[in-house]
């Protein structure tokens, strides 16, 4: 399985901001430039284990949900991801996922 380096770099952008942190402040803990966490956090840069890690401990979030999203133990465990997801859907495409969700769950 390929990670989806755009997807984790959402998590973390959100884990930060959930810790009311700028990029330059957990740019600064981390001995990183801002350019180097915008990136990752544009998914545009594959992040490193040992880094993911180090950015997971400052955030106060485990590896496990910045690489899998929430625990898949809870009953809404996608909710978040399929909200980021369409945040970023163009409209047209939009529609198409409405449709066919809607297909889905009454059938």
């Amino acid at each position: 399985m390929a990670l989806d380096f755009k997807l984790i770099g959402t998590r973390l952008k959100q884990a930060r901001l959930n810790k009311k942190l700028t990029q330059e402040n957990l740019a600064e803990m981390l001995d990183v430039s801002v350019a180097f966490l915008s990136r990752v956090e544009r998914g545009s840069l594959d992040i490193s284990l040992k880094r993911l890690s180090q950015i997971c401990e400052i955030l106060g979030v485990t590896e496990g949900d910045i690489l899998n999203g929430t625990s898949t133990t809870s009953q809404n465990y996608l909710n978040n991801d399929l909200s980021n997801l369409l945040k970023n859907c163009p409209p047209d495409k939009l529609k198409l996922v409405y449709e066919l969700t809607k297909v889905i769950v009454e059938n």
